[in-house]
C-alpha cells in the first residue's frame, strides 16, 4: 500500500475510533487544529507520564515547574524570538500554494537519501548474512553518485540558512529543478521571512493594553525561573529542570495531521552544567533519549540521528531523533547545546545576574544548557502509527480474515482492559460490572457487552485494548473467566481473585522505566 494511503488510513482511523477529532468541526474545522478524543487523551496523558517519570521519578537532580503561557513581552526580545523567529516562505505563482523554503530543499535532499537505502535494502536481500554494509556504501556508484548530489546541496543549503540569504535559497530550488507537488511546476516567488508568533494584547482597555506573545516554546520559562529553582531547591549543578506545557506557533505551512500544528504541547528539559563539560552531557543525553525512545518495542532501525548542518544562533551542537513515519524519517525530538546564551541575554536585558555560584571551585559563572524538546503531539504521531496495523489472519477453513489492530504497548495503551459478558443474561452482566467496579480503582477498564464476541474483540483491538476478559457460565461454577491477549490473540483461563495481580504486572509502567 502506496505511503500517503497509508497515513490517510491512519487519520480516519484516529477519528473513527475516538483517537483524535478536527477542531470545531461543525463549523468545518479550522485549519491545523486539533481535539483529541476520549482516547486520544488518555494515550496522551500515558506518554507524558512516561516521559515525567523517566526525567523527575528517575533522576535526583530534575525537578519540574510549570510556568505561564503569558510572559513578559522582553523575554522574547531577549531570546531572540522577536527578531529571528522566522521561516523563509515561498509561494508557487500556478498553484497559489505557500512551502517553506527549506523544507522544500531537505524533502529534495531526502529523495536521495531513499534511492540509497532502496540500493542498500537490494544488496542486502542479495548477498545476505555476507553483506557489508559499510564497503557497499563505499564503492557502489549509485549510492556514491547520490552521496555526491547530498553533499553538494547541503553544502549550499547550509550556507545560505546560516547567512539567511534568502535570493541562495531560491536559486537552490530553481538549480534543482523542485517542483510545487500541487502544480508541478517551478514558477516560484522570492523567498521572504515570517515571524511565526502570536501576538494579542493584555490590559482592560485597548488604550492602556499592552502588546503580548503566545510563547512559542517552553524553555524561556524555565530559564527566567532557573534561580529561583537552584535556590528553593539548593540544586548543585549539573541539574535540570522539566516542563510539560502548550506552545503556539502561526505556521504557515502547517501539514500531515497533528505533525505540524499551530497549537501544540512540549516536554522540555533544559540540564545546566558547567562550561566546558557542555558536549560531554550532549553525547550522554543523546544516548539517554534515543534509549528512552527505543525500550517501545518498535525496532531499533525505525530511529535515527540527524545532526544539524545549520545551527541555530544559540547552540554549539544540536542532533534530532528522527522516527520513520509513513511519510519518511522525521524529528520526534531535539537535543541542542544552547551555550550560555539563554541566560547570558536574560542577564543583559533584566539586570539581574543569572549565574551559579560553585562552591567547589568558589567562583560564579553563568552555566551551560542541554535542551532535550520533544512534541507530545509528534509522540503521539508517532505511536499510533507505528501501532496501527492490519493483519491478515488464517481460518481453520482455509479462508482468511483481516482485523485492524493498535498494538499499543500495554502502558500507553488508553483502556487496559475491556470486561464482556458472553450473553446479557444468566446473571453475566452483573459479575463483569462487579469486575469492573472492583478493578476501576487501578486501571482504566471498559465494559463492553454490544454485539457479539468476536465483533467486541475487533473493536477493543481497533482501539488497542491490550486484555480482554470474557464472563461466561464456567464463571457461575468456579469463579474463572478468560482473558484473552491482543497482540497474540491467545486465550487462558485464570480466577477473578488473580485478574488484578496479572493486569498490574503487564500494565505497569515501571517495567519500562527500568529498561532505561
Amino acid at each position: 500500500m502506496a505511503q500517503e494511503d497509508v497515513f490517510k488510513k491512519l487519520v480516519a482511523h484516529c477519528k473513527e475510533y475516538g483517537y483524535v477529532f478536527p477542531s470545531s468541526e461543525i463549523y468545518d474545522g479550522l485549519s491545523a487544529v486539533y481535539d483529541y478524543g476520549q482516547y486520544g487523551v488518555e494515550l496522551k496523558n500515558n506518554i507524558k507520564k512516561y516521559w515525567w517519570d523517566s526525567m523527575v521519578l528517575l533522576n535526583e537532580n530534575i525537578v519540574g515547574i510549570d510556568s505561564a503561557i503569558f510572559m513578559h513581552p522582553t523575554i522574547w526580545k531577549a531570546s531572540g524570538h522577536v527578531d529571528a523567529f522566522n521561516d523563509p516562505l515561498i509561494d508557487n505563482k500556478d498553484s497559489k500554494k505557500r512551502y517553506r523554503a527549506d523544507v522544500l530543499i531537505e524533502e529534495h535532499i531526502a529523495k536521495f537519501e531513499d534511492k540509497i537505502s532502496k540500493e542498500v535494502e537490494k544488496a542486502r536481500e542479495r548477498f545476505g548474512d555476507a553483506f557489508d554494509e559499510n564497503k557497499f556504501r563505499a564503492t557502489n556508484q549509485r549510492v556514491l553518485a547520490n552521496q555526491q548530489k547530498i553533499d553538494e546541496i547541503n553544502a549550499r543549503y547550509s550556507k545560505a540558512m546560516n547567512a539567511t540569504d534568502l535570493n541562495e535559497l531560491r536559486q537552490i530550488i530553481l538549480d534543482n529543478e523542485i517542483v510545487c507537488p500541487i502544480s508541478g511546476t517551478r514558477n516560484w516567488t522570492e523567498v521572504r521571512q515570517f515571524n511565526l508568533m502570536f501576538a494579542t494584547e493584555m490590559g482592560s482597555t485597548s488604550e492602556g493594553a499592552s502588546k503580548v506573545y503566545l510563547r512559542p516554546e517552553t524553555a524561556q520559562g524555565i530559564f527566567v525561573n532557573f534561580l529561583n529553582v537552584q535556590k528553593t531547591g539548593r540544586m548543585k549543578i549539573p541539574f535540570g529542570i522539566a516542563q510539560i506545557g502548550k506552545a503556539f506557533r502561526n505556521e504557515i505551512v502547517a501539514r500531515q495531521f497533528i505533525f505540524r500544528m499551530r497549537e501544540f504541547e512540549q516536554m522540555e528539559m533544559q540540564f545546566f552544567v558547567q562550561p566546558g563539560t557542555e558536549l560531554d552531557w550532549f553525547r550522554h543525553w543523546k544516548g539517554v533519549r534515543m534509549r528512552w525512545h527505543t525500550a517501545l518495542g518498535y525496532g531499533d532501525d525505525n530511529y535515527r540521528f540527524h545532526d544539524h548542518t545549520k545551527l541555530a544562533h544559540y547552540a554549539n551542537a544540536a542532533t534530532d531523533i528522527e522516527f520513520r513515519f509513513p511519510f519518511g524519517f522525521k524529528e520526534v525530538e531535539g537535543i541542542h547545546s544552547r551555550t550560555d546564551f539563554d541566560l547570558k541575554q536574560h542577564q543583559n536585558y533584566s539586570g539581574k545576574k543569572m549565574q551559579y555560584f560553585d562552591p567547589e571551585k568558589g567562583e560564579s559563572y553563568i552555566p551551560y544548557v542541554i535542551e532535550t524538546s520533544i512534541g507530545v503531539d509528534r509522540m503521539f504521531l508517532h505511536i499510533v502509527s507505528a501501532a496501527l496495523r492490519e493483519e491478515e489472519l488464517k481460518k481453520e477453513d482455509g479462508t482468511s480474515d483481516t482485523r485492524t489492530v493498535m498494538r499499543l504497548p500495554s502502558f500507553l495503551a488508553p483502556v487496559k482492559l475491556a470486561v464482556m459478558p458472553l450473553i446479557k443474561k444468566d446473571g453475566l452482566p452483573e459479575i463483569a460490572e462487579k469486575i469492573v467496579h472492583d478493578l476501576r480503582f487501578d486501571f482504566n477498564c471498559q465494559y463492553d457487552d454490544k454485539d457479539s464476541i468476536g465483533r467486541r474483540y475487533r473493536r477493543q483491538d481497533a482501539i488497542g485494548t491490550p486484555y480482554c476478559i470474557t464472563i461466561d457460565h464456567q464463571t457461575l461454577d468456579d469463579s474463572s473467566v478468560t482473558i484473552r491477549y491482543r497482540d497474540s490473540m491467545e486465550q487462558e483461563r485464570v480466577k477473578i481473585s488473580q485478574l488484578k495481580d496479572i493486569i498490574a504486572e503487564k500494565v505497569s509502567i515501571a517495567s519500562l522505566l527500568k529498561k532505561l
